[in-house]
């Protein structure tokens, strides 16, 4: 393994600046807010709070072996990723922690520095379970869309039936393994319910009792996979409830 640069060498302004977050302060963009890095790495990392209590702070952290940083905007509730991103640009950098900062809207933000990537969620304030539903399963649909592996298609076609389904789209939706599952509660606190159904690289899909097996059959299509699921589903699911 490659030791890294020391952090001052890819990062001599910062260095100058004594840490990311006084570098970040002589962006004129960002005065006035509030930014703090740790003592024990003050080159490497940044956080910067924002005015909306349903978003946790901007973590900003810079790469090792090359001059880049990375963001991380999340929600407190389920600790979900709203948006991230790569940038060697501090000016932009400084401009999407400004945004975060003030409650612009997840659109704004990316519109004001355009290296932001959103990942589909939107954010919930009032923590409708309904609603957390919906945008994770917007979120599985754009992840679905955006992945480069060679089943990608194969995968994005289960997610897509699975949500044009209504008695699956009504449930939490989540993955372990690539093993597309069910919850009746939101995170934190999932509660399995159903079947899970995968996505093989053969293009075939499979539907299982357990965490990865296909005990309840394999499927030639996504819909048909979906369409056993569904006969699996138990009876009596109520709304969705917030995980506890």
């Amino acid at each position: 393994m490659t030791t890294p640069p020391d952090p001052a060498v890819l990062y001599p302004d910062v260095a100058a600046c004594g840490s990311l977050a006084a570098a970040l302060q002589t962006e004129g963009c960002l005065g006035g807010v509030p930014v703090t890095s740790p003592d024990s790495a003050p080159l490497d990392r940044a956080t910067i709070e924002s005015t909306l209590p349903h978003r946790e702070p901007l973590q900003i952290s810079a790469w090792e072996h090359e001059r880049r940083w990375s963001i991380r905007g999340t929600e407190p509730f389920e600790g979900a990723v709203l948006m991230d991103g790569e940038t060697d640009d501090l000016a932009q950098l400084a401009r999407a922690a400004r945004a975060w900062h003030d409650g612009a809207s997840l659109a704004d933000i990316r519109q004001a520095a355009p290296f932001v990537h959103l990942t589909g969620r939107f954010e919930v304030p009032d923590l409708d379970p309904a609603r957390l539903t919906e945008s994770e399963w917007q979120y599985m649909r754009q992840q679905a869309s955006e992945l480069e592996y060679a089943w990608q298609q194969t995968y994005q076609a289960l997610i897509e039936a699975a949500h044009a389904e209504p008695a699956l789209r009504a449930l939490y939706p989540f993955t372990s393994h690539w093993a597309l599952r069910f919850s009746n509660t939101t995170r934190p606190g999932l509660t399995i319910v159903g079947p899970s159904l995968m996505a093989h690289s053969n293009g075939t899909y499979g539907v299982g009792t357990g965490f990865i097996s296909t005990d309840l059959g394999e499927c030639a299509t996504a819909h048909e996979a979906v369409a056993l699921a569904v006969r699996h589903l138990p009876s009596g699911l109520g709304p969705v409830a917030l995980g506890a």
